[in-house]
């Protein structure tokens, strides 16, 4: 069984520091093969965030896999949110903006959303999307395929942020791919659906997860997301929300929902 585990949302800058002791803890009691952080580690792109981010990253169960988010370039800095939006990002947390890991029975390839010129939007990049497409058509057969970006492929009803341009063409063109799950972030608010982005096209699985250590609350718990390839053939995902205690600084096993794989995409079976 190969298992992941998902964090998105840092926001260093505006964390909860009694909750990264705990977190550190929970991650490597879950021992998962790779961590995976769906972008927005800092909150205004500073180098002490950036370091600081990168320390709990060293912290985490290995390999980490790193995509940045739309805070992790600086706001209020033009000449360098223009001209070098990456900067920072490159020298303290990974020069690739967008990795690739292979594990187990699964292939894991990141995408990088954040757009400069935008300040909350994301962008689908057409020369990321056929990166992302021609590893997802290298992966060998039967290999479960992960993409992860910080800016969802769909927003739920209720999401109040503004979506991204040509989500739509991107799912097309990822589920045309033979893509399996989309890990995301970048609403704070949890969510695992197998959802049909357009009619007759295969169905993936998307996960979001909320934020996992910052104060900027919307309406959730702070979380993170555990995903474990429970059989690769035909594929069954278990995908567990873990949650911050009320009752101290910690984390704990939340609720949890089953899908799997038939020739139409992802169902959900719980």
């Amino acid at each position: 069984m190969t298992r992941l585990l998902h964090l998105s949302d840092l926001h260093f800058g505006r964390t909860r520091p009694e909750l990264l002791a705990p977190l550190i803890q929970a991650a490597r009691d879950l021992a998962p093969d790779a961590t995976i952080v769906s972008g927005d580690l800092t909150q205004r792109a500073r180098e002490w965030q950036f370091e600081e981010a990168a320390n709990l990253m060293a912290s985490l169960p290995q390999p980490v896999l790193v995509v940045p988010g739309n805070h992790d370039v600086p706001l209020d800095r033009p000449l360098q949110r223009f001209l070098r939006p990456f900067a920072l990002y490159r020298e303290e947390i990974s020069a690739d903006l967008e990795p690739m890991l292979d594990l187990p029975g699964m292939r894991v390839i990141g995408m990088n959303t954040a757009d400069p010129f935008a300040w909350e939007r994301g962008k689908v990049r057409r020369r990321s999307l056929a990166l992302a497409v021609q590893r997802l058509s290298e992966a060998p057969e039967g290999t479960l395929k992960v993409v992860v970006m910080h800016h969802p492929l769909y927003h739920p009803p209720g999401a109040t942020k503004e979506p991204m341009p040509k989500a739509d063409w991107a799912a097309k063109a990822l589920a045309d791919a033979g893509a399996d799950l989309v890990l995301a972030g970048h609403l704070h608010a949890w969510g695992a659906a197998a959802e049909e982005m357009r009619e007759g096209r295969r169905t993936m699985l998307l996960v979001q997860a909320g934020t996992g250590t910052s104060t900027r609350l919307r309406g959730q718990e702070n979380d993170f997301n555990v995903i474990d390839l429970v059989a690769p053939h035909p594929s069954h995902l278990r995908v567990t929300r873990w949650i911050a205690t009320e009752a101290g600084p910690g984390y704990a096993e939340g609720p949890h929902s089953e899908f799997v794989e038939d020739p139409a995409g992802w169902r959900r079976i719980d």
